[in-house]
């Protein structure tokens, strides 16, 4: 066999994979049954669901739902280590909060600070700047931060079983798209790269914007207000607004996805409405009805009643990470 052919096949094995198992990172179970089912039958021509490639809208929280977002929503350790960044230019932070309890360090101090005190950090390190100079920042923080618990860079600590729903739906003429509570603006820097969905289909929470002309040079400068709050009810508000069709499959992990799941399931025809349970304290973290993170609560007990796809992380994920190892792997 020449080296050639040994290269051609090498690099076919992966596309025969997916053609054999399109999760291999799942263990066969309900929530992978109902995935694949579901995709066959809107996917399948002569199926009496049968939907078209234009309307094979799905949607997916980010946050708990695509990356980790222990031991904090990931885009808030950013915006700490954005102030710890700018505080040599600011030394009145020192004695005022809640800055004073980010350098410090000071867990108590920043949440007695509250949504006001979040809300003061999120306004100094996300607005004030052109839609430039955020990507910036937010790349730099990428391309150097690491995760405090793996030690990993925050772009790895995403998922492997939902990178491969989302490859699989793709090669399905699914459109992916990523609705999420986070920034619009944060999670383009990544989302092309990490997930392979592009920036017009990123949507989050936005800031007001305003057009600028300074030095000769035009920008878009983001402002100290927000223009729309994508989380809860603002799912489905912007779905509507941006996509122009209800989703008919929607993924999510958190009360804040519960609208989002709702709206998909009201819909006509075959729908999936899908929850990341996260019960793997050993891989992960296991939370949910008493967490203050990505709090699962009304969603799960709905799922339940409803017959939702739920997704038992300890159990149905052979990995969580692209990076860990498999428990196939570890038995070779």
């Amino acid at each position: 066999m020449s080296a050639r052919t040994a290269a051609t096949l090498l690099f076919a094995l992966p596309l025969f994979a997916l053609a054999a198992d399109p999760l291999p990172s799942w263990n066969q179970g309900p929530a992978k049954k109902s995935i694949i089912e579901f995709v066959e039958t809107v996917t399948t021509p002569d199926s009496k669901g049968f939907v078209q490639p234009e309307a094979r809208i799905a949607v997916f929280d980010n946050d708990g739902t695509l990356w980790s977002e222990q031991p904090g929503y990931f885009e808030e350790l950013f915006a700490f280590d954005e102030i710890k960044r700018m505080a040599p230019q600011h030394p009145e932070w020192k004695d005022q909060q809640p800055f004073k309890a980010v350098l410090e360090n000071d867990h108590k101090a920043l949440a007695e600070s509250g949504m006001e005190g979040l809300l003061k950090i999120f306004m100094t390190t996300h607005a004030g700047l052109t839609t430039d100079e955020f990507r910036d920042n937010v790349q730099r923080w990428l391309s150097s931060a690491r995760h405090p618990t793996s030690g990993k860079p925050y772009t790895e600590m995403v998922y492997q079983p939902m990178l491969e729903v989302l490859a699989y739906l793709r090669s399905q003429g699914f459109k992916p798209y990523i609705v999420s509570g986070g920034d619009t603006g944060f999670m383009r820097v990544f989302a092309e790269e990490v997930y392979g969905i592009p920036p017009e289909h990123v949507i989050g929470s936005t800031f007001v914007t305003e057009y600028q002309v300074k030095d000769g040079k035009p920008s878009i400068l983001r402002t100290a207000k927000i223009a729309h709050n994508d989380d809860g009810p603002g799912k489905p508000v912007s779905i509507d607004s941006v996509i122009g069709r209800r989703p008919i499959l929607a993924f999510g992990n958190s009360d804040g996805d519960l609208q989002m799941l709702q709206w998909t399931a009201a819909g006509d025809g075959p729908r999936l409405m899908g929850l990341v349970h996260h019960t793997d304290a050993k891989r992960e973290w296991a939370y949910d009805k008493d967490s203050k993170i990505g709090r699962l609560d009304k969603a799960l007990d709905q799922a339940k009643q409803q017959d939702w796809t739920i997704v038992d992380m300890a159990s149905q994920w052979r990995r969580i990470y692209p990076f860990e190892t498999s428990a196939n792997e570890q038995q070779q």
